[in-house]
């Protein structure tokens, strides 16, 4: 089978085309999916431009992965040959990623793909909405009716986050960085966007909020964005970040005097620590994902469509951080 292996920690070079063995099931609880598509993240880019610990090289990325069963093994009795399904994939290194032709899955890690998207659209779902799904309904306490500040709204992440705190009845103020963009999230459902890129932001939450402050923020970029969010929320408020920059003094005593609570998400965890039943639970948000876009309740924006072999022309796509929804590639 064709598949994109990286060979090298390094830049989008490294990734190369090659023929490689299908891989065959780890257990009895496994399957084969032959893959139509694989979705972009930036968890990929960093893999590959940081390394992959202790994993051996030559290795295949990708976390997203939508496709047909091909095989399964004797204890499978969720899906059969010929089901149409989507899952995250191991992409750290451990085993086969997504950037390529099959793959193998536990059984109790894959779920049906929405019958109203195809395999590209559906490739694009499962890491963003999981990690939205996460920080903001498993990390803060998201209700209707409060407040939400979500950086980089058009971004792949930001534009699913925009949707959920919408569909629990929240109110949404995003930042962005063009009137193209903000225009865009507005349809998604942000009641106020803020160009980052004039505007500061806590002046423009804190306006937004008559002085008071948001009740939560999602940082999806890190930084000093992150530790400027402290600023931006309500006292008693919530943070919750996808990056863990280092808090200053400065900074933690202020988050302890406005009791404002701090936390991170990292969808990655039940794979890099083999936490079984933490990766069932994942499973059964993608059950939630795909029951809310046939409802027509969620939508996910792919931007890009490029063929496998074009992996590392889609890593510096993303890596330059201006694209807006999602990457896919497109499998066959």
């Amino acid at each position: 089978m064709k598949a994109m292996l990286m060979t090298a920690a390094g830049g989008p070079e490294v990734l190369q085309l090659a023929e490689v063995p299908i891989p065959v099931l780890p257990s009895d609880k496994h399957m084969l999916v032959k893959l139509h598509a694989a979705a972009i993240n930036p968890a990929d880019y960093k893999r590959r431009k940081n390394g992959i610990g202790n994993f051996p090289l030559p290795a295949i990325l990708g976390f997203d992965a939508a496709g047909v069963v091909e095989k399964i093994g004797a204890k499978v009795a969720r899906f059969k040959p010929g089901d149409a399904v989507y899952f995250l994939q191991n992409g750290l290194g451990a085993g086969p990623g997504a950037y390529a032709e099959y793959t193998t899955v536990h059984e109790e890690y894959a779920a049906a793909k929405p019958t109203s998207l195809d395999f590209v659209q559906a490739a694009a779902v499962p890491l963003v909405f999981i990690t939205c799904w996460e920080a903001l309904h498993d990390r803060t306490h998201l209700s209707a009716g409060k407040t939400v500040l979500i950086h980089a709204g058009a971004g792949g992440t930001g534009h699913v986050a925009i949707q959920l705190a919408k569909q629990a009845g929240a109110r949404v103020a995003t930042t962005v960085s063009s009137a193209v963009k903000a225009a865009w999230v507005t349809e998604l459902g942000a009641e106020h966007t803020i160009n980052y890129q004039t505007e500061d932001f806590v002046d423009a939450a804190l306006k937004w909020t008559n002085g008071r402050g948001v009740d939560i923020v999602f940082d999806t970029v890190g930084g000093d964005t992150m530790l400027q969010s402290i600023k931006a929320a309500r006292v008693y408020g919530e943070v919750v970040s996808l990056l863990s920059p280092a808090i200053s003094q400065e900074y933690a005593d202020l988050a302890k005097l406005r009791n404002v609570s701090i936390s991170y998400t990292l969808m990655l965890t039940p794979m890099m620590l083999s936490l079984h039943d933490a990766s069932v639970y994942q499973r059964t948000l993608l059950e939630k994902a795909a029951a809310m876009i046939d409802a027509g309740q969620l939508a996910v924006k792919v931007s890009h469509i490029l063929p496998l072999a074009d992996a590392a022309k889609a890593h510096r796509l993303i890596e330059s951080g201006h694209t807006s929804g999602k990457i896919v590639l497109s499998i066959g």
